[in-house]
């Protein structure tokens, strides 16, 4: 795992995005894993970039908007993997494939005046895309 990874994981780079990326939406999943910003899964690779370097990167791989994408996945509950590489599609159950597509994820700093999760400490937004069309997301205090 890269430091960057692990770092974004634990709440310490909020300044970036990670982005979990499949062959459902790049060519070559491989070569994207060779990065130094990037972690390999079996189907695909989590790359942890700047905010601004990612959200272009999620538009120019999924032709969305990253914010309008995560906007439109709040509207529906899943589970996201912890590590970003996967997740349980809500409209699981109708026997198509529930595969993740892509995720995109920030982090936010602990805010008490928030309260709530904000709270407790630095918080996890993640925004999964499913192989059969659906959006989700799930939000979790950082490790």
């Amino acid at each position: 795992m890269t430091d960057r990874y692990t770092e974004f994981l634990a709440g310490e780079r909020h300044e970036d995005v990670a982005l979990y990326l499949t062959e459902d939406v790049v060519d070559n999943v491989a070569a994207l894993a060779d990065r130094d910003d990037a972690v390999a899964y079996d189907d695909g690779v989590v790359l942890v970039v700047d905010g601004e370097k990612g959200r272009g990167v999620f538009q120019k791989t999924t032709g969305m908007a990253a914010m309008e994408f995560a906007q439109e996945a709040m509207g529906a509950d899943g589970h996201v993997d912890r590590d970003l590489a996967g997740g349980d599609c809500p409209e699981a159950g109708d026997g198509e494939g529930h595969d993740v597509s892509f995720v995109f994820a920030f982090t936010e700093e602990q805010n008490e005046e928030v309260g709530g999760l904000y709270a407790e400490g630095a918080v996890v937004h993640a925004y999964a895309h499913c192989e059969c069309g659906a959006s989700y997301s799930e939000r979790w205090l950082c490790e």
